[in-house]
């Protein structure tokens, strides 16, 4: 059975305290996905483009069967699935860091 009471006004803030406090964490999550993906992305660019160029240039398969779009494709690939990925990593670590900081029961 529950009971229809009225909370209290410190009870409300309080409640909104810790709903503000852990939106700000949230934020601060996923921000350092963001963070962390782009450099994650910018980095395989990088360590895709210089062989997928130059395999373009040099070999006569990738010559006749690569062209600029494909390319353009393999590159924004790499670099799409690198962000995804270290961006969910980094999110799902903080957030479990966080908890285990919030809840001292749990040994990290």
């Amino acid at each position: 059975m529950a009971k229809n009471v009225a909370q209290s006004p410190l009870e409300k803030t309080c409640s909104m305290a810790s709903l503000d406090q852990k939106l700000a964490m949230a934020k601060r999550c996923s921000h350092e996905g963001v963070v962390a993906g782009a450099k994650a992305a910018v980095v395989a660019s990088i360590a895709t483009a210089i062989p997928t160029l130059a395999s373009a240039r040099m070999l006569p398969w990738a010559r006749a069967n690569l062209n600029h779009t494909a390319q353009a494709l393999i590159i924004s690939t790499v670099a799409g699935a690198a962000y995804f990925i270290v961006a969910d990593k980094t999110v799902l670590a903080t957030a479990r860091r966080n908890s285990f900081k919030q809840n001292p029961n749990i040994e990290a």
